[in-house]
């Protein structure tokens, strides 16, 4: 995978040590963090008894020069409008917030690193799915 998204449990499991995601983000030569990742994260810090030093860790994580903040755009958002339609039609809708990291992955033509199943459903997403029980755990 040279171009990854981080998913908000990625980010959290990788501040957590997780080996495979810390695998994922050493193989990538791209790590993109969407915008709705950082709001998902920063109203975790807020309501956390740990404000300040999950905020340092996500500071280190955005002074790598491999990672990259991604802004919505008229493309992310017709890709947004694209998937919302789609997986409505088949029943199978997901978290708005959700549909915009897709949204936002498919636009950079990036693999999801998530520990969330319902992204698997989502049509042409490249998902790298992280199972949360693990065998060395």
């Amino acid at each position: 995978m040279k171009k990854i998204l981080l998913d908000t449990n990625a980010v959290i499991a990788l501040f957590h040590g997780d080996s495979e995601v810390l695998d994922c983000v050493a193989a990538a030569e791209c790590v993109y963090v969407s915008c709705v990742v950082m709001g998902e994260l920063y109203a975790g810090f807020h309501a956390g008894k740990r404000e300040r030093s999950d905020s340092l860790l996500l500071e280190k994580l955005l002074q790598c020069s491999t990672v990259e903040v991604l802004p919505v755009g008229t493309e992310t958002s017709d890709y947004y409008g694209r998937l919302f339609v789609e997986l409505r039609r088949k029943g199978k809708p997901v978290p708005v917030n959700d549909l915009w990291i897709a949204a936002q992955t498919l636009e950079c033509g990036a693999t999801l690193v998530t520990f969330d199943r319902h992204f698997l459903g989502i049509p042409t997403l490249r998902v790298h799915h992280i199972s949360e029980v693990r065998d060395d755990e």
